[in-house]
């Protein structure tokens, strides 16, 4: 675990874990405007600081349910992105051997039970993994991300009820972007802080600054060592916002402009900056260094073969 890690150290970590999603990201984003992507891709432009935080509180043998907005999620896992780029691109050579594409790349060697293209379809999945573990006897954790519709949905309920009655080792992580879809969540629940939730099945719940990767960090690494204590789940609720729409698609014109600039503002890379932890020459290294790796992944990706076509 990451906790021991000096300041300068855990902050480098960070930037380079944030950065690299980001020019992940943006490089899936042209891949569609090429036209060399299949389908669709829900990128996590502008939530990055979310799974950065929470993923460096993990231990290398515990379990992440992703989400259609999954990237992220293994990037931080430390997922090989070369593999994850191929797998975008339906490559032979991807981590589902190209049949999953952007919504169901599986990274089972970092723990990644799955990205799922059902809203809420990755909860439950991650609840019983989170019970074989407290069955064998692991102290492993799980951690489950999902977003702010999802949390409306009845696998949530059911999925965190289990785990309160039963004290399994789980912590919920809602990605509240505010939008599931062009829905405002905002307009479909009376409660705007969806971690009171955490109230009505007698575990506790807290709202995180999603945009802050320390705040995430800190609050996930508490609940991640009450879970493995045996203590039970926490539900975290981390405020932040995406920057595209809900797909690589869609011109997310349902939402106001002054709302995406004043997210825009204050995203994660500027948030960590201003803390002023690290030098413009130690930032400027690590880009340096992320751009050889995303350069790398994306050859790697368009140099590889199709399935075949017997497949």
């Amino acid at each position: 675990m990451s906790t021991k890690k000096e300041p300068k150290e855990l902050a480098k970590q960070f930037y380079t874990v944030m950065y690299r999603m980001r020019r992940f990201e943006e490089e899936v984003f042209e891949f569609y405007k090429r036209g060399l992507m299949p389908g669709l891709a829900h990128l996590y432009l502008g939530e990055e600081a979310v799974a950065a935080g929470a993923c460096v509180a993990l231990r290398e043998d515990d379990y992440i349910g992703s989400t259609h907005r999954g990237h992220g999620h293994l990037v931080a896992r430390g997922a090989d992105l070369d593999r994850m780029m191929a797998e975008i691109l339906g490559k032979k050579t991807g981590y589902s051997k190209g049949k999953g594409g952007s919504m169901h790349i599986m990274a089972m060697d970092k723990g990644i039970l799955g990205a799922n293209g059902i809203v809420g379809g990755e909860i439950p999945i991650a609840t019983g993994a989170a019970y074989s573990a407290k069955l064998r006897g692991t102290e492993q954790v799980t951690l489950a991300f999902f977003g702010d519709s999802a949390s409306n949905e009845g696998t949530f309920h059911e999925s965190i009820n289990m785990a309160a009655a039963w004290n399994l080792p789980i912590v919920y992580i809602i990605e509240n972007n505010l939008f599931g879809i062009s829905v405002d969540i905002r307009r479909v629940t009376k409660e705007h802080d969806l971690y009171k939730r955490a109230e009505g099945y007698g575990i506790p719940g807290e709202a995180v600054d999603g945009n802050d990767v320390y705040a995430v960090y800190e609050a996930v690494s508490r609940a991640v060592e009450r879970a493995r204590k045996g203590e039970g789940p926490t539900l975290i609720e981390c405020k932040t916002y995406r920057w595209q729409g809900h797909h690589v698609g869609d011109p997310g014109e349902y939402r106001a402009p002054e709302e995406l600039a004043a997210w825009k503002a204050r995203e994660p890379l500027v948030v960590l900056q201003e803390k002023g932890l690290l030098s413009d020459g130690e930032i400027e290294e690590i880009r340096a260094s992320v751009e050889k790796e995303i350069a790398q992944a994306c050859k790697f990706a368009e140099e590889s073969d199709y399935p075949d076509v017997s497949e």
